[in-house]
């Protein structure tokens, strides 16, 4: 099983390295936002610098995540070879793990120009312990943006899968706080905020990273997410599936 897995997951990488626009638009638009809102108005407090930085990770991983798994389901179920592989005796968890595992490393590479930003324009400061442990927590906190991602590429074609994910990307993105403070956004997104994944999941890196308590509503919003969002994306797998098949 673990070779089927590197084989995927190198087939994937390929793939996607073949077609790099996707890895560069999730470099930068949280880069951009670096330089245009976190460099200038929090970029000298070292606390702010890091907890925005930590943001911008997120923000980053988000859309390789979400948008760009999203549409590479969707392209790769339009392609001949799609059929194909479901018809051998492997099965689908290879290619799952060959998917998520490149989308991983996809968000990984994103982050890359933020880190740098941070590192030589803010006064951003952290251990490479807690950079570890945010990179972790990273990883944790994008799970259910790829499974929204896998759900949105089996329910959709790819033309409705660039427009469904950037639909939800954003506005999920700023509910959660991570392109303004919620202290300055109104008092209904405050009240929304623990209940949307992005909320969960930047908590988890600030709890990583500047040793935070993250919300318990939070914390537990975020796990529903999870479950919804793996039943969502197993239920359009299956229905595509015997489409495809009955």
């Amino acid at each position: 099983m673990s070779d089927l897995v590197l084989v995927h997951t190198r087939y994937q990488f390929l793939e996607q390295l073949r077609v790099p626009i996707s890895l560069v638009a999730s470099a930068f638009f949280p880069a951009a936002a670096m330089l245009a809102f976190v460099v200038p108005f929090t970029g000298a407090d070292p606390a702010s610098a890091t907890s925005a930085t930590a943001g911008m990770m997120l923000f980053g991983a988000m859309s390789a995540a979400l948008i760009g798994l999203s549409i590479s389901v969707a392209q790769d179920r339009e392609q001949p070879w799609d059929p194909y592989l479901r018809t051998l005796p492997a099965g689908p968890l290879p290619r799952f793990a060959g998917r998520i595992l490149t989308t991983m490393a996809g968000m990984l590479l994103s982050v890359v120009p933020v880190l740098l930003i941070s590192a030589f324009l803010t006064t951003a400061a952290i251990s490479p312990l807690r950079l570890a442990l945010g990179i972790g927590a990273l990883l944790v906190g994008s799970v259910p943006f790829m499974l929204m991602g896998l759900f949105i590429g089996y329910a959709v074609s790819s033309k409705a899968a660039i427009a469904v994910s950037q639909v939800a990307y954003f506005p999920i993105a700023a509910l959660g706080g991570l392109l303004m403070p919620l202290e300055v956004m109104p008092g209904f997104v405050q009240s929304l905020a623990p209940f949307v994944p992005s909320r969960g999941a930047i908590e988890l890196m600030w709890a990583a990273v500047a040793g935070r308590t993250p919300s318990p509503v939070s914390l537990a919003a975020f796990a529903a997410w999870i479950i919804l969002s793996a039943a969502a994306a197993t239920w359009a797998y299956r229905r595509d599936e015997g489409r495809r098949f009955s």
